[in-house]
């Protein structure tokens, strides 16, 4: 590892709040003497359930209230800025002109091509054919981003508006403008219209035929069939391993030995039951778990049941006690080791600081280290996810949950393409409907299609005591009754964030170490939620970022933080395999392998 930048910014991590802020272990007082929960509201009437569920089939689960309070805001709010509304009425003059200016030139044939009047975000691949340079499709591209331009000036900036109603506001707006885009169209974009003629329309024939199969898909749900390439314990989910404990929760995992000698510290992932665990274990050449096995690790991992209505009554508690805490007892069980190296991605990351900090409230020693992969335990900032999740989305959402026991794959699988409708949604349809280009499927598109159901209890806890009143951060979340601290922890901490991610933004996951005071490693990797994770050596284009911590050290901010971190090419596994070889001891003989109920990937993952 080069350390020679890094060691330099051990003081670049914060360890004390700034001043002003509340340190991590101070408790308000009011949260002894009887302060209202307000994380459980008050049980609603069947009746109005049922009113607000029915309602959600029609509007997609968005609650109409909640987006109606965040144009009335805006509205209102615009209505009384008349100096912001003269700039916005002075502007689309301005750009109605420019773009007036260039539709002339545009149409002279033996002119020159006008340079653009406005450019795409460097992100909006939508226009970067050569053919959208030329009139009239030039015209058209000018037009709408000037358009975009102006709606972004006139829903951002507006005194008064409240952030999250101007993020929601912006947000659906965007949304709206991006599905009247030129490239969405046949008559409006010259690639579909070159490949239309080239192929006789055969392109939009079979085009149809592939939308008509996806919706099909859709209308059949977890019983559409997976691609037989990837199905787990065939093409991913492949180590060799054996589920060697199973209750109503979740299986645990026990990954055979690839190497004559391990470390004596088995490592126990907890991946996140808002997916299948295998994003950690796709096909062997992208597999975190064949990597740490070969790299003489005892790996453990927890498989976590998909639920259905029966299981609608299972708590965040249930996930810690029934979860991680029961599945760290079989590991010390079966390995005979004092400590264990525990690794949390997403949500299980979450869940894994919450059982780390009761943990340590309770005298538990049995953790040697903590690694969180792309988790937040701050969720002041959580990113655009934010946008769907305010009091009276939740409650509307509650509703839905209510009437089946368990929040829906495809909500949740809409809600997180609507973050990237460019890419998961416009583009492919213009890529499979229009050009009649096959899907490309892999090991990760394959299980991002396999997706899981949210209990209903739990989702409601985890949405209102987290992201609303994010209790974790503020030392009001109760475990066993009774509340833990992050500040609590003395276990070293190795945090990893995406360059791109939009479930947990870095600058979020970075959080953790404004919450604890303990030795810390902080690694920002490129790439995405997903992919910035799945990142096994030799894949192009990665690098990473990486700084130390010493338990003690003064606050530093992110940007400090990126600034002073040193820049690695490659995959970011090796560092934190070096950086676990620390925490995992002596090298031994394999332990023996706990008795197999199943061969690995189990039952539990093939449920859909």
């Amino acid at each position: 590892m080069n350390t020679s930048p890094s060691s330099m910014a051990l003081a670049a991590f914060p360890s004390r709040p700034p001043a002003g802020r509340r340190a991590p272990g101070e408790r308000r007082a009011s949260a002894w003497q009887g302060e209202t929960d307000r994380s459980a509201p008050a049980e609603p009437a069947p009746l109005d359930l049922l009113l607000n569920a029915g309602l959600g089939k029609l509007t997609g689960y968005v609650s109409p209230v909640a987006l109606g309070m965040a144009y009335a805001d805006w509205l209102g709010h615009l209505a009384l800025s008349p100096s912001h509304v003269s700039r916005l009425a002075q502007r689309a003059w301005q750009q109605l002109a420019r773009w007036q200016q260039h539709a002339l030139q545009a149409s002279q044939e033996e002119a020159p091509q006008p340079h653009a009047c406005i450019a795409p975000l460097p992100q909006d691949k939508r226009f970067t054919d050569p053919a959208w340079r030329q009139w009239p499709y030039s015209v058209l591209v000018q037009g709408f981003l000037l358009q975009q331009q102006w709606w972004h000036c006139a829903t951002t900036g507006v005194r008064g508006v409240s952030p999250h109603h101007e993020n929601v506001v912006n947000f659906t707006t965007r949304q709206l403008l991006d599905m009247m885009a030129p490239s969405n169209f046949v008559a409006t974009n010259p690639q579909v219209l070159q490949e239309t003629l080239r192929r006789g329309g055969a392109n939009l024939v079979n085009g149809a035929a592939a939308a008509l199969s996806d919706w099909r898909r859709m209308l059949e749900g977890p019983t559409a069939p997976p691609d037989p390439r990837f199905v787990p314990g065939r093409g991913v989910a492949v180590t060799p391993g054996a589920v060697v404990y199973r209750n109503e929760l979740m299986e645990l995992i026990q990954y055979a030995p690839a190497t004559g000698q391990v470390h004596a510290g088995p490592l126990l992932i907890v991946p996140a039951w808002i997916m299948k665990y295998y994003i950690l274990d796709l096909a062997p050449e992208h597999s975190l778990v064949r990597y740490l096995v070969e790299q003489g690790y005892t790996v453990f991992m927890i498989s976590w049941v998909n639920p259905g209505e029966a299981e609608r009554e299972l708590s965040m508690e249930d996930y810690r006690l029934r979860g991680v805490m029961a599945a760290l007892d079989e590991v010390v069980a079966i390995t005979s080791a004092p400590a264990v190296n525990a690794a949390g991605y997403c949500l299980g990351g979450t869940l894994l600081a919450i059982a780390a900090a009761a943990m340590a409230r309770d005298g538990d020693q049995r953790l040697a280290s903590v690694t969180l992969l792309a988790a937040q335990a701050d969720f002041t900032e959580p990113g655009e996810l934010s946008l769907f999740i305010d009091d009276s989305q939740v409650s509307f959402l509650e509703a839905a949950m209510w009437q089946r026991g368990y929040l829906d794959t495809a909500q949740m699988a809409g809600a997180f393409q609507l973050l990237r409708s460019n890419d998961l949604i416009w583009s492919r349809r213009l890529r499979q409907y229009l050009l009649d280009q096959p899907a490309v499927e892999t090991d990760l598109t394959a299980w991002n299609a396999d997706a899981t159901r949210m209990p209903y209890r739990m989702h409601s806890e985890y949405l209102r005591r987290l992201f609303l009143q994010n209790e974790l951060a503020r030392n009001l979340y109760q475990c066993g009754g009774k509340p833990v601290s992050l500040n609590d922890l003395r276990t070293p901490v190795f945090a990893v964030g995406t360059v791109t991610d939009h479930v947990a933004p870095w600058r979020s996951v970075y959080k953790l170490l404004h919450l604890t005071d303990t030795d810390a490693t902080f690694l920002l990797a490129s790439g995405g939620h997903n992919a910035g994770v799945v990142s096994p050596p030799g894949r192009a284009g990665a690098s990473y970022q990486l700084a130390h911590r010493q338990a003690g050290a003064p606050y530093a901010d992110a940007d400090a933080w990126l600034a002073a971190a040193s820049t690695h090419q490659g995959s970011w596994w090796p560092a934190w395999s070096r950086w676990l070889r620390r925490h995992a001891g002596a090298l031994i003989a394999p332990p023996p392998m706990g008795e197999a109920l199943a061969p690995a990937p189990g039952s539990y993952v093939l449920q859909r």
